[in-house]
């Protein structure tokens, strides 16, 4: 397992990512797959890439590599409810909540997977709920208007553990 130092230092990377991408209307870069939009984060010996197709209903990858190599993925997919998904004017609205609900909480101290438990303004509602910790979580978000659930994206990820080699680095 890796070091407590070293996931430590990767909440931090992972809180610093996130604030730099989608939620903040990070600027996209050349995809490395035809038919993807892709966010690119780096700093030190870590980079993040958030990888997404589709918008309506949408399926993405967040992937963390530490000197190149791949250390932690999450997973995710859904989208606009089937009641919300021919107004697409609405579903940019959606997506704007979405990023407030994705910068709120404190990403860098404590691990959280999308956006924090829970996040309110006006009639919007953010809710989020996952199992485990940055090793390995499942979970699913959901976001309420008026009460009615109008997006959902489940997802899960965890650590990458190639070989027995990285259990036994230092912390660095």
């Amino acid at each position: 397992m890796p070091t407590k130092l070293f996931l430590k230092d990767l909440n931090q990377f992972l809180g610093k990512a996130a604030l730099a991408t989608y939620a903040a209307g990070g600027a996209e870069t050349t995809p490395e797959r035809p038919g993807f939009r892709e966010l690119e984060f780096a700093e030190g010996a870590w980079s993040y890439r958030d990888s997404y197709t589709g918008y309506l209903r949408s399926w993405g990858t967040e992937l963390v590599r530490y000197n190149g190599e791949p250390v932690w993925n999450a997973l995710y997919g859904g989208g606009m409810t089937v009641p919300y998904r021919a107004d697409a004017a609405f579903a940019h609205r959606t997506f704007e909540f979405l990023k407030k609900a994705l910068s709120a909480g404190e990403k860098k101290e404590a691990f959280q997977p999308r956006g924090q438990k829970n996040f309110t303004d006006g009639y919007w509602e953010y809710q989020c709920d996952w199992d485990g910790d940055i090793t390995e979580f499942i979970g699913h978000e959901a976001i309420l208007y008026k009460g009615d659930i109008v997006f959902t994206h489940d997802f899960f990820g965890g650590l990458i553990v190639s070989d027995g080699s990285r259990e036994e680095k230092s912390d660095e």
